[in-house]
């Protein structure tokens, strides 16, 4: 853990004038050698007693000028300190606020100890959050803003975007979302397609699923009628999901193994073919299971969260972080939330073209290409069905490592948008492919060709 936390610490920073001394964290425990640029963990009250940790760190480059970006981890139900303490070094070009949302995740809490929320209240909530994050830190309300996120950020980022854009106090640029859930049925029939060419489905499947699920060419995996369908889509997501391989990363290993024993980890596939019967039926089980207090935990599978857990969940470290003592235990994901979540939003396409419609911001939407959660086929397709004018085809993109030159994925650019894949990476892709990340997040930032 220490570690991640040294690459998360990497650089000296300039120093600007503390905003709110009362959050500024001025020791981290663990550390051999303490930041020197500013960073502040707090709360960001909004609505009805609802209280969303944050935690900012300003920018190692000129904090007084560069953007502030957010970043917004999906789930829903998971924490974006998973994206500050393990995937992230974006704060050498920019001031990062990390937001716990919604409440009942990681450190943030709601005075009445209930979590039931949905995307429309969530995105009202992350608003009055950095509504109130400006209030507290004036002296960065007229910096460029971005707004960023993973997974199931692809809904809470867009949807925020749309309420933002109609804020002028708010310095809106942009939003960039990485394997992001932008819409169900382009992720659930493309993720089909996706195990297929990636040669885990043979023959007989294959076939099978062309017989029952497709008709005039056209295959419709995500909320077919019919039970034969239904029955084989069944074998993929054995396959897919519980057959061992990493649901994020297809070529990588799957750190943790197996479950323990007399333990259950439940699988986050919240994003999954949501309208099929079996998904249905999976959330009630787990709510039956929850009922007979079973230790029940949601983590993400293939992942270990057991050093973050155990750091940040450190009486020292939640005193440095100004952590409330109403605030739960830390997890990487919750569970409560997961399951209560309402998801009201299956396509974004409405938030995106209203986006684009105002000519001004810039958006990209970037995928690592083995990611099997959400796959860049259905977020390619997505992004192709916005209509919009191609500005500059589909080629490769360059970055350079120690190695030289290097082909980073490939992007296809058009008005206002960009889709870029990034080759080799996982879901995470600042974890998997951090050098090309930083490249492809510093042209996003500065309006430089990808």
């Amino acid at each position: 853990m220490l570690l991640l936390l040294l690459c998360y610490f990497l650089s000296l920073a300039l120093g600007g004038d503390a905003a709110l001394p009362a959050d500024e964290v001025t020791y981290l425990p663990g550390l051999q050698k303490q930041p020197s640029f500013r960073h502040y963990s707090g709360y960001l009250t909004v609505a009805d007693g609802k209280h969303l940790h944050y935690w900012f760190v300003e920018s190692q480059m000129d904090p007084s000028s560069d953007p502030v970006v957010l970043w917004l981890n999906g789930g829903p139900g998971c924490s974006s300190l998973d994206g500050l303490l393990l995937i992230h070094c974006f704060q050498q070009i920019a001031n990062m606020l990390y937001l716990e949302s919604p409440v009942g995740v990681g450190f943030s809490y709601s005075d009445d100890q209930k979590y039931n929320t949905n995307d429309t209240e969530v995105s009202m909530n992350n608003y009055l959050a950095l509504k109130e994050f400006f209030r507290m830190f004036p002296e960065f309300s007229k910096n460029q803003l971005f707004l960023t996120g993973e997974s199931y950020g692809g809904i809470y980022i867009p949807t925020l975007a749309e309420r933002v854009m109609e804020d002028l106090s708010l310095n809106l640029q942009g939003i960039a979302v990485g394997n992001g859930m932008s819409s169900y049925e382009m992720n659930d029939n493309s993720l089909v397609y996706f195990a297929y060419y990636h040669g885990l489905l043979g023959t007989r499947l294959w076939a099978e699923l062309q017989k029952f699920c497709c008709s005039e060419g056209k295959c419709n995996f995500y909320n077919s009628q019919n039970p034969n369908c239904s029955d084989i889509l069944a074998e993929v997501l054995d396959i897919v999901y519980s057959s061992g391989l990493n649901m994020y990363n297809l070529y990588a290993p799957c750190p943790g193994g197996v479950k323990q024993k007399g333990e259950l980890v439940i699988k986050d596939l919240g994003n999954l073919f949501i309208n099929h019967q079996w998904t249905q039926l999976w959330n009630q089980k787990l709510r039956d299971l929850a009922s007979l207090h079973l230790s029940v935990r949601l983590d993400p599978p293939c992942t270990n969260s057991t050093p973050s857990s155990l750091y940040l969940n450190n009486p020292y470290v939640r005193a440095a972080l100004h952590i409330s003592p109403k605030a739960l235990d830390w997890v990487i994901c919750s569970s409560e939330v997961n399951l209560n979540y309402g998801r009201l939003y299956l396509d974004v396409s409405k938030q995106y073209l209203k986006l684009l419609s105002a000519l001004k911001y810039r958006i990209l939407v970037y995928n690592g290409d083995v990611d099997m959660a959400c796959n860049f086929m259905g977020d390619e397709w997505f992004v192709e069905s916005l209509n919009q004018q191609v500005e500059v085809q589909r080629r490769p993109w360059l970055y350079e490592d120690e190695d030289g030159r290097q082909v980073g994925g490939f992007v296809k650019e058009f008005d206002n948008i960009a889709f870029l894949t990034v080759k080799g990476s996982g879901h995470m892709v600042p974890s998997d492919k951090p050098v090309a990340a930083f490249a492809m997040f510093s042209r996003f930032i500065k309006r430089q060709p990808y």
